[in-house]
């Protein structure tokens, strides 16, 4: 048997692939090469899957940085409004308690792999696991098909579904790198992302009962200084997490390469600056503790006393002057140096992939031969936590799967 398509790889892009596909009367197979599909979009939020966000196209697009246009034809195809009525059509209701970001109802990630599992036996797509793909099969034009540890499959065409390095824990190995890699297409740097970082400084394990909220956080290294977020933080036993720190882990990564420490400044007192802070403590009567409690968490205030030489019992006018300075400089811009990561078993997600000037954005063919398509993370695009990189899967999917390109 000649399949129309083979894809490769049972994530939320080979599976919405593998359905469009199935949708237009192709025949279709999906391998994957663990036990069950889905094991990475059944982690997603905790295993409640952000699915996607409310925000437009445009302003979706701008979240992924300088490559984002890369998207605009997949998201014209299958943009948010799109996914949320294929759900509905397949019985999986959503919606946006906060406004922002989508989930099922349900707020379980089973759900939608079910209703997906259902829509795949419904359409009559051939599904086997645990079938590891060693060598995409091809002339010297197009694909022609897929071998793997027991078998070759004959096909047409191939999308490349498998995915990143991130959650190496759930399967990820990277082998749509390597498997891409052979036919010619280039793969940049791959570093871990979306995922919590360690510090040097031991305090922050003094201070992890809070989340902190709209903490601006930037890089102090005087070439990388533009480079900020701004989000919820949380501090941990090795350093810090929460979605600011997620979403701002790509960019420190290949600098802890380069560097091996990152230095990183903080403004956990909701954007005030040091003169905003001076005119606040001027106005507290209480003990300096009490005053800063009202500003930040009371163990983050105490620690932050602490780096400063201050009592915690004394009102604010009876520090002196040179610690005053201090404090308000820590409340200001407290510093931290990044150190390290949990590396890709930790990583939701990974920054790098396959070369995108090599993938044609209205098919997402690759350029090089023919027959062979991509989707999802495995690509060299990737964006912050809110269900931007579960669109991305699902229309990048979605375009795939309409095999628009050269037959």
């Amino acid at each position: 048997m000649i399949y129309d398509l083979i894809v490769i790889g049972s994530g939320a892009s080979g599976i919405i692939s593998a359905i469009t596909a199935g949708q237009n009367n192709k025949k279709v197979l999906l391998l994957e090469k663990l036990p069950n599909i889905a094991s990475k979009l059944k982690a997603t939020g905790g295993g409640k899957c952000n699915i996607t966000n409310t925000l437009s196209n445009e302003e979706l697009m701008k979240h992924f940085g300088r490559d984002g246009r890369f998207m605009q034809d997949a998201l014209k195809e299958f943009d948010n409004k799109k996914l949320i009525d294929f759900l509905d059509s397949i019985d999986v209701k959503t919606h946006a308690p906060d406004g922002f970001r989508v989930f099922p109802i349900s707020h379980n990630s089973n759900t939608i792999i079910e209703a997906l599992q259902h829509k795949m036996q419904e359409l009559n797509i051939e599904l086997i696991c645990s079938q590891k793909v060693t060598k995409l099969l091809h002339d010297e034009k197009r694909i022609t098909g897929v071998k793997t540890q027991d078998v070759i499959y004959k096909c047409k065409n191939i999308i490349l579904a498998t995915g990143g390095l991130g959650f190496s824990s759930l399967g990820a190995e990277g082998d749509g790198y390597k498997l891409s890699n052979e036919l010619g297409h280039k793969i940049t740097e791959l570093y871990p992302a979306m995922l919590p970082l360690h510090t040097k400084e031991n305090w922050v394990e003094n201070c992890r009962a809070d989340t902190i909220a709209k903490v601006k956080i930037k890089i102090d290294i005087k070439k990388h200084k533009k480079l900020q977020a701004i989000g919820d933080l949380i501090f941990t036993k090795k350093g810090i997490r929460g979605p600011v720190v997620l979403d701002f882990a790509r960019e420190i990564t290949p600098l802890l390469e380069k560097y091996k420490e990152v230095p990183i400044l903080l403004n956990l007192t909701h954007g005030m600056n040091e003169e905003e802070i001076l005119q606040y403590l001027q106005k507290q009567t209480s003990n300096i503790l009490d005053a800063l409690s009202n500003l930040i968490p009371k163990s983050l205030a105490v620690e932050l006393c602490k780096l400063s030489n201050i009592k915690t019992d004394i009102t604010f006018f009876k520090i002196d002057g040179i610690n005053k300075a201090k404090l308000i400089s820590l409340l200001a811009w407290t510093p931290l140096t990044i150190v390290g990561n949990d590396g890709f078993k930790m990583a939701m997600i990974t920054r790098g992939g396959i070369n995108l000037k090599e993938i044609d954005p209205k098919t997402m063919q690759s350029k090089i031969i023919d027959g062979l398509y991509f989707c999802g993370e495995v690509m060299n695009i990737d964006g912050p936590c809110g269900g931007y990189n579960l669109q991305w899967s699902f229309s990048s999917g979605y375009l795939a799967g309409l095999l628009k390109g050269k037959n």
